[in-house]
């Protein structure tokens, strides 16, 4: 960001007068408009003010305006500090409450302490403006006026802002998600939490898939396509139970069922047999 010279209407004055420098080149030198530049020349505007020396205040050199005269496309650029005056950072203070705000602060400190536990005694103190001991003591109940208060929202009673509240909550948060990691990672090193490999529950292995031969669905078909008629024989034999011979048939069909099921029950164990085998 370009600097902006001392008094830029002064400069400008003295500059329209004692200059050839275009319009244009005086207005971007000391940030007006160009309109403005020339109303101060025509007389319409800056009335009674002195013109400033940029040369004597050292913000410009006989040189470079010499050479913003030869070009009319050349802009003028400010010399720079010949002492570089260093920033003083000031501390932050603590926060000044309004006395018509200050029997507030108990109030909004309960508030806080509910609402959100996890904020420092440090940051409570930044956004109420209050000490450590009060804090202390409306967390114990042992504040002189404890029955009486009552939380409420220190936004909503203009303690802090919206924002410096938002700030805060999100620090803390910041800080228990550290504390929480570096928590698990010294439980890990002594051992006393197993890592989530070891405690999660294994998965379940899938049934590998047997192969059947043509032959076996073959034998398997006809044996139930045999169980099945000698189950129809055998309801129609109990249904109709008119004399010896269907009785006979009765019997002779349920021995057929009887004997296909003991069949597809061996198939079964030798099939259960060679898969256990192949393991």
């Amino acid at each position: 960001m370009s600097r902006i010279p001392l008094m830029p209407k002064a400069t400008a004055v003295w500059l329209v007068e004692n200059t050839s420098l275009t319009f244009d080149q005086i207005a971007e030198f000391c940030h007006l408009h160009v309109l403005e530049v020339k109303g101060i020349a025509d007389g319409d505007v800056a009335h009674g003010i002195k013109g400033m020396d940029p040369i004597s205040s050292g913000q410009l050199t006989r040189d470079e305006i010499q050479r913003g005269a030869d070009d009319p496309k050349y802009y003028l650029k400010i010399s720079g500090p010949k002492v570089e005056i260093p920033v003083v950072k000031t501390k932050k203070g603590p926060k000044y409450t309004p006395v018509s705000r200050r029997q507030d602060r108990p109030n909004a400190i309960l508030w806080l302490l509910r609402q959100h536990a996890e904020l420092k005694d440090s940051q409570i103190i930044r956004l109420v403006g209050t000490t450590k001991p009060t804090i202390e003591a409306i967390r114990e109940r042992t504040h002189w006026n404890s029955p009486n208060l009552q939380p409420a929202d220190p936004v909503t009673m203009a303690l802090c802002s919206q924002t410096d509240l938002d700030t805060e909550v999100q620090k803390a948060a910041r800080r228990l998600e550290r504390e929480r990691k570096v928590a698990e990672k010294e439980a890990i090193k002594a051992g006393t939490i197993l890592p989530v490999e070891e405690t999660a529950p294994a998965k379940p292995k899938k049934k590998e898939a047997t192969l059947v031969t043509a032959a076996e669905l073959a034998a398997h078909k006809e044996a139930m396509e045999a169980a099945s008629m000698a189950m129809k024989r055998t309801e129609i034999a109990k249904e109709q139970p008119t004399d010896r011979t269907a009785g006979d048939q009765a019997a002779t069909a349920k021995e057929e069922a009887e004997s296909v099921f003991a069949k597809l029950n061996e198939l079964k164990k030798e099939k259960e047999g060679e898969a256990s085998e192949s393991k």
